[in-house]
């Protein structure tokens, strides 16, 4: 069997591609890279505006889709203005191994004619260079911080303070999501330092939504008429074109994130679209075997598992490794919605945890699995080996990628209820019950759908 799972991940072995510079290779700016960059980030954004507001919209009750669509709208603004004071500066600073220093507060210093080097003296391999400006990739990584906040709003759907949830998003992009993007990302950080592998957010954007937003569940409550009044989403076709925004989209999250215009990058792009399928096929698959239909919740729903689960491997694995991790996460985030949390019994109302932080989960120990260095260094074979999963005789990666799991749900699970814990006590967290039962759309925002 494992034979046979080793030649289904090579598939196709001749598809060897060099990754990133390293500082010492004299990088120059690259005007194609800049401007594919530019096209990615652009189409990262648009994961989250429109993308998420509508995937999530078209799956709440008509009383709260205006609601929901707004904290998606403006978190992007919130985390915009967070991102540029002070988020970036403990993300991408060089600081230590846990928070990056503040020489980038408010985006001072940064360069914008020439390639930038992330840990830029920091020496050796601690430094690594790219071919853009670091304008560019500052608003990248911005994208990515704005998505993984409006992913947290899914669990707590139909009940959330939209004053509470403001407070909570910033405190949380700025003491929880940087934090984690530094060590996970920046040459300084510690999981960084350990050889962890996390293509494009795993760990950092779907493992801590997903954590995030179950804990925020726990603390806020059910909804009212949980499991006994009829909660069924207002307009599906609203979350099917989400959906396809985010499918779309995540073509930039992740074959963006080799922040380059090469052949990784298209290595990216080909095994988000394969594992995408295959979460899709998986999940209806097992849905219409169970329920005895198959849905276009669950086609959807699906979808967004194997999205989830392909992004910390993109960089890593091949298109056969891509089918197993795609349709496995169908497998089990079907598992997570439908039995876990009726076993657990907890409210995620639009399952930010049972498909992000599921899927992140699954993603990120299989990319222990799957991953083949020689993707990342073809002229050191050293690295190649350093760089490869289980599969391909390092089974010591598969325990990195254990431990870079926990931390991160450790971290993410203790921070977050410290935060909403203070939130709560100075603005609040939840909606009275006649505002509930109104509805948002009107209770916070003075507005109705129609």
């Amino acid at each position: 069997m494992r034979t046979l799972l080793r030649g289904l991940a090579a598939l196709p072995a001749a598809m060897l591609l060099a990754g990133p510079a390293l500082a010492g290779d004299e990088p120059a700016l690259n005007s194609g890279d800049t401007a594919w960059m530019i096209v990615a980030t652009t189409l990262v954004l648009m994961m989250t505006i429109p993308g998420v507001a509508l995937f999530y919209a078209g799956m709440v009750r008509k009383k709260n889709v205006l609601s929901t669509m707004m904290q998606s709208f403006f978190i992007a603004a919130l985390i915009g203005v967070t991102w540029m004071v002070i988020g970036y500066s403990i993300a991408f600073g060089n600081g230590g191994p846990y928070f990056g220093d503040l020489s980038k507060v408010f985006f001072q210093g940064i360069t914008w004619n020439g390639p930038f080097i992330l840990g830029y003296g920091l020496g050796g391999d601690s430094e690594v260079a790219t071919t853009i400006p670091e304008t560019v990739f500052a608003m990248f990584q911005m994208t990515f911080a704005i998505i993984t906040a409006a992913l947290i709003t899914g669990a707590v759907a139909d009940r959330v303070k939209f004053s509470g949830l403001c407070v909570f998003i910033v405190l949380w992009s700025v003491l929880v999501y940087s934090p984690i993007a530094h060590a996970v990302w920046h040459p300084a950080g510690l999981i960084f330092g350990w050889g962890a592998l996390d293509f494009a957010g795993g760990t950092v954007v779907h493992i801590n939504a997903g954590v995030a937003g179950l804990v925020f569940a726990l603390v806020i409550g059910k909804r009212l008429g949980y499991g006994t009044e009829n909660m069924a989403p207002y307009n599906l076709a609203l979350a099917m074109i989400g959906a396809s925004l985010l499918w779309v989209g995540w073509m930039g999250f992740n074959a963006g994130s080799a922040l380059t215009a090469d052949g990784r990058s298209g290595m990216a792009m080909l095994v988000t679209m394969v594992a995408t399928s295959a979460g899709v096929v998986a999940w209806v698959l097992v849905e219409w075997m169970v329920k005895g239909k198959p849905s276009a919740l669950g086609a959807i729903s699906g979808a967004v598992a194997g999205l989830v689960a392909i992004t910390p491997a993109a960089g890593w694995v091949f298109p056969g490794a891509a089918l197993a991790i795609g349709a496995i996460s169908g497998v089990l985030c079907f598992w997570a919605v439908t039995s876990l949390k009726k076993a657990l019994g907890y409210d995620d109302s639009l399952d930010a945890f049972g498909v992000h932080g599921v899927g992140g989960i699954v993603g990120a120990l299989l990319t222990g699995v799957f991953a083949y260095g020689g993707l990342y260094k073809t002229d050191d074979p050293v690295k190649a080996v350093e760089y490869s999963g289980l599969l391909y005789g390092n089974p010591e990666m598969l325990w990195i990628q254990i431990k870079a799991v926990a931390v991160t749900i450790a971290y993410c699970a203790i921070a977050t209820f410290i935060l909403l814990k203070i939130v709560d006590v100075i603005v609040g967290l939840r909606v009275s019950e006649e505002e509930e039962v109104e509805g948002l759309d009107v209770t916070q925002h003075g507005e109705r759908l129609g």
